[in-house]
């Protein structure tokens, strides 16, 4: 046994271009905080070197989809299969569009540019760990990188009281929900005798698994809920999300929210897989079943009847957040209940795919909401935005666009992206199941009254004050164009997406541990 152990420790199966893309980024948030650091105010240089590097991680991680890498390296704590490959690309959009949404705001407020480029990028090195990790170990280190990142990009605003109070609460309740995750990965440890995932699945196909494992099982969902803003573990997301900066909440709603579900769905639909036709059926997969049947129909339901109640549009965007979460829960749990690997990895990649077009929608609504908050985010009220349909029509139509794609009308990403994480919960036959997706539909139906008001008060309320259309920055420009061409050809064009996401060199089921 110590000679095994050795030889594990002696050949760690290294493999460096496997994890090039996180190195990539890691490096380029160290070189923008040293460059910061000797040339402070160069605002746009660090913007510009800090795009280069996504660019190029991502060209490093396209070149990875098909050199035929093997399924996992390190140890098996990194994994290279498609869960890994379509999440991470999310992550490196979501970060170049926040870098182009925060041009403004940066310049607006004057804020320290390189500090925040920094972090931005560490938040992404943390998000990509998340997504290739395949040891529990792996995945916590990325959480707590991306979630300490974020604590300082909510707070951002120094001289803001919303800003330190937003900060505050996000790492009090995050620093509750980070030891709920570590402890549950620790009884996890300790009923299974190990933290590497495929292992842990091998284990608990034993139904004699010890009971140690539920209450594991139990606090992962905790943690993980709280990540992804999960009833009832949403109720940070609000004021977190109307107190920090429109971009930095852009991309907390986006970014860290598609993390947390590649994290969630690599501990409990490949880890507690226990899937019929695949593996024998278990106790522990039908708790988890049931437990998050139950938060996905809540999410879906607290989320959108909370937002029809608000009157700032953040908060509404903030509880809009918390509903679509639930939307890509009913994925998650079509990916639970397959009966074949196929099925499973199909529907592990209509998640991927809502979360991709769920970020470029929102980001796209966040990237206007920066523009027209103006300093401070003085102008983020419903009634702020009263009549500027016709007087300022590109921003308008652009924003209308957005939450159309949002409440999921055809043609537009958000609707494509619907049907995919509705129709594996459906496959699966499950009455559970069937109820979940029928109450996505009602929940549905019920966004529309928010939606579509956001689009009335521009379009037919009267202005009260004058209105000048301000103008578009570069940046931001760039950034609408990419949403409004996403919204389109994922809606449009979606199934050379689909079968991109779906079909990988490497099997999700084929990661082995070593």
């Amino acid at each position: 046994m110590n000679l095994f152990l050795f030889a594990e420790l002696a050949n760690p199966n290294v493999n460096i271009p496997i994890i090039l893309p996180e190195i990539v980024i890691a490096a380029a948030g160290i070189v923008v905080m040293l460059f910061d650091s000797f040339f402070p105010g160069q605002r746009r240089v660090t913007g510009i070197m800090s795009l280069v590097g996504i660019v190029l991680a991502a060209v490093l991680l396209f070149g990875t989809w098909s050199a035929g890498m093997p399924a996992s390296a390190w140890n098996g704590m990194i994994a290279h299969d498609n869960l890994r490959l379509t999440f991470s690309f999310v992550f490196l959009l979501v970060s170049a569009m926040t870098i182009l949404i925060s041009t403004i705001w940066v310049e607006t407020e004057k804020v320290p540019a390189g500090e925040y480029h920094a972090l931005l990028l560490f938040a992404t090195f943390g998000m990509l760990l998340m997504a290739s990790g395949n040891d529990l170990v792996i995945i916590f280190l990325g959480l707590e990188t991306l979630s300490i990142a974020t604590y300082v990009m909510a707070g951002f605003r120094k001289t803001d009281l919303k800003s330190n109070e937003s900060a505050m609460k996000y790492f009090i309740l995050g620093s509750f929900a980070s030891a709920f995750l570590l402890y549950g990965m620790a009884l996890t440890y300790g009923a299974t005798g190990s933290t590497n995932i495929t292992e842990i699945a091998a284990r608990v196909a034993d139904p004699n698994f010890p009971a140690l494992l539920l209450v594991g099982a139990a606090m992962l969902i905790i943690g993980f809920g709280f990540k992804v803003a999960t009833v009832p573990f949403h109720i940070w997301t609000p004021d977190v999300y109307e107190g920090a900066p429109s971009p930095v909440t852009g991309f907390m709603a986006a970014g860290p929210k598609a993390a947390g579900f590649a994290s969630f769905i690599r501990v409990f639909v490949l880890g507690f897989p226990l899937m019929a036709g695949v593996q024998a059926s278990g106790y522990l997969h039908d708790s988890w079943m049931a437990a998050l049947s139950v938060m996905a129909i809540l999410t879906m339901t607290v989320g959108n009847v909370a937002a029809i109640m608000q009157d700032n549009i953040k908060r509404m965007l903030a509880y809009s957040s918390i509903a679509h979460a639930g939307y890509a829960m009913v994925g998650f749990l079509g990916a639970g209940a397959a009966s074949t690997v196929l099925e499973r990895d199909a529907a592990i990649a209509s998640v991927a795919f809502y979360m991709i077009a769920y970020a470029i929608t929102n980001l796209g609504a966040f990237a206007i909401v920066t523009l027209l908050g103006q300093k401070n985010d003085r102008r983020t009220e419903f009634e702020d935005y009263n009549g500027i349909g016709f007087r300022s029509p590109v921003l308008s139509f652009t924003l209308s666009l957005f939450m159309l794609s949002l409440l999921g009308i055809p043609l537009t990403a958000g609707f494509i992206g619907k049907v995919l994480v509705f129709r594996p919960a459906l496959e699966a036959q499950n009455t559970l199941l069937t109820i979940v997706v029928v109450a996505a539909v009602i929940n549905t139906a019920i966004s529309a009254y928010y939606y579509l008001r956001l689009i009335v008060v521009m379009f037919f309320r009267e202005r009260t004050s004058d209105w000048v259309e301000p103008r578009i920055p570069a940046g931001i420009a760039a950034a609408l164009v990419i949403a409004v061409i996403g919204v389109f050809y994922l809606g449009i064009f979606s199934s050379s997406i689909i079968e991109r996401f779906s079909q990988t060199t490497q099997s999700i089921g084929s990661v082995s541990s070593r």
